[in-house]
């Protein structure tokens, strides 16, 4: 609609958005603020129930995999990356989180149970794979409708359907692969740390501990 009001309206006239198009553009012009707040509030929810910095930072990394699947899903489709489908991003990154998640808090389980850090990782992306394929299909088989709805207001649908589903689907099978890496390379960078250490540390300094 810009271009074709630029191309055919008279010299002196002008155009100007109003109402929800206007508020949908404003929107859309604070995108990269809230997806980089957004960000910010995660790792720090991440950071206290971990009582880590390097932990949360595997977590998250696993997010750019989710954005790239979403901006693909969106390209091939022919949609444009509108108010909808960075709505759609934001929450990708709960999704996305929750698969690193599963993986990253079974394998500092089972490092205090004394694997190593390349079994560890090895174990839990086997271990948790059922629950992530799982949980992963069931959301995107539930926005299905949503990618491919038809009728009024389809558009906007279809943008938020789209982006969430491409970007789950990339998430689910890159973060098989991409977490336990990331996980081994800087668990081996900066292997302490942790809410489990600090737990087992705190015990092992109560009287008995060890006849426990």
């Amino acid at each position: 609609m810009e271009r074709l009001a630029r191309e055919t309206l008279p010299p002196g006239f002008s155009y100007a958005w109003a109402g929800q198009s206007l508020e949908e553009i404003t929107a859309g012009g604070q995108a990269l603020y809230i997806f980089a707040l957004s960000l910010i509030l995660v790792y720090l929810v991440l950071a206290a129930q971990y009582e880590s910095w390097v932990l949360p930072l595997i977590i998250l990394l696993g997010v750019p995999l989710a954005v790239l699947g979403a901006l693909s899903a969106q390209w091939i489709r022919g949609l444009a990356n509108d108010v909808f489908c960075q709505v759609g991003l934001v929450m990708l990154i709960g999704l996305a989180a929750k698969n690193s998640i599963l993986i990253v808090e079974f394998a500092e389980q089972l490092r205090e149970q004394g694997r190593s850090i390349i079994d560890a990782a090895v174990e839990a992306a086997r271990i948790r794979l059922r629950p992530i394929l799982m949980t992963s299909l069931a959301f995107i088989l539930g926005v299905l409708p949503l990618a491919f709805a038809t009728g009024a207001g389809a558009g906007a649908r279809n943008s938020v359907g789209t982006a969430v589903a491409g970007g789950m689907v990339a998430s689910t099978i890159l973060s098989i692969v991409f977490i336990p890496v990331l996980y081994v390379v800087i668990r081996t960078a900066v292997p302490g740390g942790g809410r489990h250490r600090h737990d087992d540390a705190e015990d092992a300094a109560q009287p008995g501990a060890a006849h426990a």
